[in-house]
Parts: structure tokens; sequence; C-alpha cells
């Protein structure tokens, strides 16, 4: 079984979590309409219950409903966006692009 991190109950693959191509390499998603609009949602929410944390002067509690909603918000958004394909590297499209060209021909 695959390592994973978890936050609020949602796994990330620690893959995702790594940057993906390397050290210091960040990783572009191909991220659909519904994912985006899904994206865009839950950022308005986390960024309406934090404001509204911070205005009422919330302090940080270890049971604290508000902030725990803050970090299941987070969590799904993380899960979706991890769930959308990663954009291949330039270098990674030039080795498959070469790969193909240079493979041996067969013959029959």
């Amino acid at each position: 079984m695959a390592a994973s991190s978890t936050t609020g109950g949602f796994a990330a693959p620690d893959s995702a979590l790594a940057a993906g191509g390397g050290p210091g390499i960040p990783r572009r998603r191909r991220i659909s309409r519904e994912s985006g609009r899904g994206l865009e949602i839950l950022g308005h929410a986390i960024e309406y219950l934090t404001d509204e944390y911070v205005h009422a002067g919330g302090s940080l509690s270890a049971h604290d409903g508000q902030l725990d909603a803050v970090q299941l918000l987070m969590a799904v958004n993380r899960q979706i966006y991890f769930s959308c394909p990663e954009v291949p590297l330039m270098r990674e499209r030039w080795r498959s692009l070469l790969h193909l060209r240079t493979a041996p021909a067969k013959i029959c």
C-alpha cells in the first residue's frame, strides 16, 4: 500500500505532496471545467469562513467547529486538485517524442 498523508480524513498521496517531478520542480495540472468551478467555489467558501473567523476575533483552540469546517473544505479542495492529471514537463514531452522516433523498425 502506498504511503499517504491525511488531513481531515481525506488522503493525498505523498507523491502528490512532493512536487512530482523532483526537488523544486512544480507540476502543473490539467483542470477540467467542472473541477475548476468546484475549486473556485471551495476557494470562496474557505476565504469567507476565514475572514468571518478573523473578524469575529476567534482564537485557535483544539475543538473549534469553524476551524474544523475550514480544514474540511481545504482537504476537499486538495482532493479535487490532486485528482486532476499532471501536465507532462517539457523534458518528458521531448523524451516521449524522441523515443517514438528512435524506436527500431520491425522487419517482417
